[in-house]
């Protein structure tokens, strides 16, 4: 993980974001005053990933991140979760091909294990085809937690520890982020939260440290690219100082 130094050196290559992280937030709202079921309003939000995605890439965005599934999420009813995951293999599916088409590299983050064998080999293939992509690399974070990544990265640190490659008074914020997910990628400048609701939900608790924050009452299904330009106007408008003076 790069030091605030190295941060701030990183922005100043403009007044826009290089790497956006979104909690797509309101798709059960959004159905809900449709008079619809949830998935409805979990299918309309894929048309605004679409829209969110073409966007990162018209404006050259190095990274667009985008919260789809919680490890918490498997609390919801059953039938959702089931559904949702349908969806999932869905949309791998229909939209790979167009990721690829536009140089996306596409990453799926999170503890993938706990889905199904068929699920899971959509995810490699198309994590697979769009490998080689150097555009927008488009990060999907499913069945992720933010404690997740941290306690599976600080697990990585104890096996060096206990097979002597490191010392416990080594143990650096360098020595963790290499473990963590999106270590590769340049920092999140930008979390946007659509859905009126205020806070983190255990996203990428150590990759935000830096970040801006916006939030938005815009359920998901309805943010557009006007939305998304705003949160992005907003940003070049705030001054970030990465805890200097």
């Amino acid at each position: 993980m790069s030091s605030g130094n190295q941060l701030k050196t990183d922005d100043q290559q403009g007044n826009g974001p290089r790497h956006v992280a979104i909690i797509m937030d309101g798709n059960g709202r959004w159905a809900k005053n449709q008079g619809k079921l949830r998935i409805s309003g979990h299918k309309a939000g894929v048309k605004s990933v679409r829209r969110a995605v073409s966007f990162a890439v018209s404006n050259k965005l190095d990274a667009l991140t985008l919260y789809a599934f919680s490890s918490e999420n498997w609390n919801r009813p059953q039938q959702e979760v089931l559904a949702l995951m349908e969806l999932f293999v869905w949309a791998l599916d229909s939209e790979v091909k167009s990721l690829h088409k536009h140089n996306v590299r596409l990453k799926i983050i999170g503890d993938i294990g706990r889905f199904n064998t068929h699920l899971q080999e959509c995810i490699r293939r198309a994590e697979e085809l769009t490998q080689q992509n150097n555009g927008l690399t488009l990060n999907i974070a499913a069945n992720y937690g933010g404690r997740w990544d941290i306690i599976h990265g600080v697990r990585k640190i104890a096996e060096q520890v206990q097979e002597g490659l490191l010392r416990p008074d080594q143990i650096e914020e360098e020595s963790l982020a290499p473990h963590l997910c999106l270590n590769e990628l340049a920092p999140v400048d930008l979390v946007i939260r659509t859905g009126g609701e205020h806070r983190i939900s255990n996203f990428l608790l150590w990759q935000v440290a830096y970040a801006e924050f916006w939030f938005t009452d815009t359920l998901w299904p309805d943010f557009d690219e006007q939305v998304f330009e705003g949160a992005l106007n907003a940003f070049a408008q705030r001054e970030r100082r990465f805890g200097g003076a």
